[in-house]
């Protein structure tokens, strides 16, 4: 008797809401979400303004860091595809994709299946290339990476001194 892969979990994305800047505080919250993204959770302003900033992107560039929900329509973070938001080093001028998502929904196949589907929306937008940047001792992200094809391309030092590898992959 051979054991089938487990089906990848349903997936939905939307653009964010300004009530989704709250979701965001809320599941971001966790010290353990944070370690590879300063470490702390963040003020809820930093949400307001980056909710803010996706949903501009969505309407210039047809792309964004969407909110997660699962099929219950419950908030899991986010995942999606935006410029390279610094100009100071890594990929600058590149569409990055990214994920982050609350601590109750890693290891069950949700950045993998929303990473997906942000990639196919990339390549429905024309985009040619896209880029991941996980930090170095980040092995979850990387798995998620690997499991997209993604290969390691580059390394950069962040400004806060920590190893940052690039992934990439041609749509």
């Amino acid at each position: 008797m051979s054991l089938a892969p487990p089906a990848a979990p349903l997936v939905h994305l939307r653009v964010p809401t300004d009530e989704d800047a709250l979701a965001w505080h809320r599941v971001f919250a966790d010290p353990e979400v944070m370690e590879f993204h300063g470490g702390r959770p963040a003020e809820l302003s930093v949400y307001e303004e980056l909710t803010a900033r996706q949903r501009r992107h969505d309407a210039e560039h047809g792309l964004c860091l969407w909110t997660l929900l699962d099929d219950a329509g419950e908030v899991l973070g986010f995942t999606g595809a935006q410029p390279w938001p610094h100009t100071s080093f890594g990929p600058v001028g590149e569409i990055e994709i990214g994920w982050r998502l609350a601590r109750a929904a890693w290891g069950r196949g949700y950045a993998t299946a929303a990473a997906r589907t942000t990639l196919e929306r990339a390549r429905a937008a024309g985009v040619p290339e896209v880029v991941a940047m996980v930090n170095s001792r980040n092995e979850r992200s990387m798995a998620v990476t690997r499991r997209l094809g993604m290969r390691q391309a580059e390394s950069y030092t962040t400004p806060s001194g920590a190893e940052a590898y690039c992934f990439r992959l041609t749509l």
